[in-house]
Formats: structure tokens, sequence, C-alpha cells
């Protein structure tokens, strides 16, 4: 490996593992680390444990970015399914669009897709902030504990569906919502902070905003609601 402070990698004619042992060793604070010819590889820049920046130069694969703890993603292209998934802290931010299960899981941090996301964006969140730039996919949400997502566009069917925490903001149409999701006028504290969130990454603001939340119905069973259950399961 190069020592320089800005180090480019070229993944053609490499193994994953290799270029992935090549990013980690790179990468420590005020450093860029530039990979050139991804490829659409799948599993690139997984488990980042330390701080600086990775930008790739063209489309990723699936897992791009799994598990970061306190790096800066950056993939100027699109990326496959669980972008940035079970991510605790850092950035991963793509430039065009992700596929299923965006943001999977993450803990904290900052997800951000300038394109359209796939099915289940931000599933199973526990934290952090995901900004959808496009359209999102069926059951955005799902199951979904903390965090916040904001889908500039328009989101699919079942958006949050059995979500048990955590705020979904849509700026576009809502094809229909999941169990225990319900509709409430965003504050205007809320406008001004998903305002500021979106003009830092340079993405349109919309001019109208719905706030999904849970309806806490799915909390605790009763035997009254017991409907409601059977079409959560």
């Amino acid at each position: 490996m190069s020592p320089a402070r800005n180090p480019v990698i070229d993944c053609a004619g490499r193994s994953t593992r290799d270029i992935n042992r090549d990013i980690r060793a790179s990468l420590g604070p005020g450093r860029r680390v530039k990979v050139r010819n991804p490829a659409a590889r799948h599993n690139l820049g997984v488990a980042l444990l330390s701080p600086g920046a990775v930008g790739f130069e063209g489309s990723v694969g699936y897992y791009c970015g799994g598990m970061n703890d306190g790096a800066t993603v950056t993939v100027n292209g699109s990326a496959g399914w669980g972008v940035a998934e079970g991510m605790l802290s850092g950035t991963v931010e793509v430039a065009g669009n992700a596929g299923n299960g965006a943001a999977a899981s993450i803990r904290g941090g900052l997800v951000v897709v300038k394109g359209d996301c796939a099915a289940r964006a931000g599933v199973s969140m526990k934290g952090g902030l995901l900004l959808i730039g496009g359209d999102a996919g069926y059951m955005t949400a799902f199951m979904m504990q903390r965090g916040t997502i904001v889908i500039v566009g328009n989101a699919g069917h079942a958006l949050a569906d059995s979500m048990y925490e955590g705020v979904v903001y849509v700026g576009g149409e809502i094809e229909s919502l999941g169990n225990d999701a319900v509709v409430k006028a965003p504050s205007r504290s809320d406008r001004q902070a998903i305002a500021a969130a979106l003009e830092e990454h340079h993405i349109p603001v919309p001019k109208r905003l719905k706030k999904v939340v849970s309806g806490r119905k799915l909390w605790n069973f009763e035997h009254a609601e017991l409907e409601t259950w059977r079409a959560a399961l």
C-alpha cells in the first residue's frame, strides 16, 4: 500500500477481501481513500471501524458500508441490497438509487440515498437518520423501533407497518399505511429540522410533509384488538 495521505485503491483483478483489507489499512483521521472500478462488487467497505472517508467511483453491490462505525462512505453511483445495514455511526451516502433494505437495522449515523430506494428501506431501524431524495418502495420502515426516515418523493404500500417507535416524513403520496401507522401534522420545528438536513445534502425540500408515527395499538395486546394483531402477523 502507498503511504500517501489520500491513497487510491483499484479493485480490478483483486478479491473483495484484499480490497477491504487495504481500505481498512488506509483509513484514519483526515484520510480520504478513493476506490476505483468497484464494478458492482458485493460487501465492499464493510465493518469500517476507523474515522476517515472512503469514496467508491462507481456503483456497488450488496451490503456496501454495512456495520460501519465512524467512517464516511460515499458511492458515486447506485447500491444494491442492504446498503449500510447494521451501521452504528458514521455516514453512508449514495448518489444514485439503492436496492432492498437500505439502512436496515441501523442504530445510529446517517444514510443518504439521493435517488429511489426499493422495498423495506429502514426495516427494523433502531436509531439514526435515513434521507431518501426520491421514492421509497413497499414496507418502508417495517418494524421500525427508533430513528427518523425522510422520503422526499412517494412511499409505497404498507408504509411503517408494525412500527414501534420512530417517525417517517413523506413529501409525496402514500400508497397505503401499514398496520398501526397513523398520519399527523408535522410541527414547525419538524419542518425546519427536515429542511436543514435535506439542504445540507443538496436534496430539494418538499413543499408539504406528512408525519407518520406509531398508533401504539400493538404495544400491548388487548382482546378487543385481536383483528389488528392478526393483520400484523
